[in-house]
């Protein structure tokens, strides 16, 4: 198990640097659905299968649709010359913030130490029927207010790639 969430983990780590780093946008969108996956393996593997599947459905799915559908609309693409490379300064910046981060990373990891194991669900009740019970009654609101946040998105992306008529 642990080998395997491994693997998973540098496949989730490896696809997201990819997704940061690659110029062309519907690459970088297929890279971001390889972590999705990657992130839903680690889900079954810490037995949470409702989330694993809702990160599948919902994500790889649904917003990726979304995504990809933006991408397309919005015609993005490579300008023919390549953009001026950047400043001195900003790379000094950015390797300093690199190595700050790395070296945060590295102390955070040195430091954790492994929790205790997790409790098993109660008897009688499955993991999707406690995260159905709790997002239908205590997470309500959080629940209908993403709703609206994504059909907000969906209409601001077809309006930024609406067409003027001549």
């Amino acid at each position: 198990m642990q080998i395997l969430f491994m693997i998973l983990a540098a496949i989730a780590l490896s696809s997201g640097v990819l997704v940061v780093f690659q110029r062309h946008p519907m690459r970088s969108a297929l890279y971001l659905i390889v972590n999705f996956f990657a992130v839903a393996g680690m889900y079954l593997l810490a037995h949470a299968e409702f989330i694993a599947a809702v990160q599948i459905i919902v994500y790889a799915g649904a917003i990726m649709v979304l995504f990809l559908f933006v991408i397309m609309l919005l015609n993005l693409r490579l300008p023919e010359e390549e953009a001026k490379p950047p400043h001195v300064l900003q790379k000094i910046v950015g390797i300093t913030l690199s190595v700050f981060v790395a070296l945060l990373l590295i102390y955070g990891f040195s430091q954790a130490r492994l929790p205790a194991p997790g409790k098993e669900a109660a008897a009688g009740i499955g993991n999707t029927e406690a995260v159905a019970r709790a997002l239908f009654t205590d997470y309500l609101l959080p629940f209908e207010v993403t709703s609206v946040l994504l059909l907000v998105a969906i209409v601001g992306a077809v309006v930024l790639a609406k067409q003027k008529l001549k």
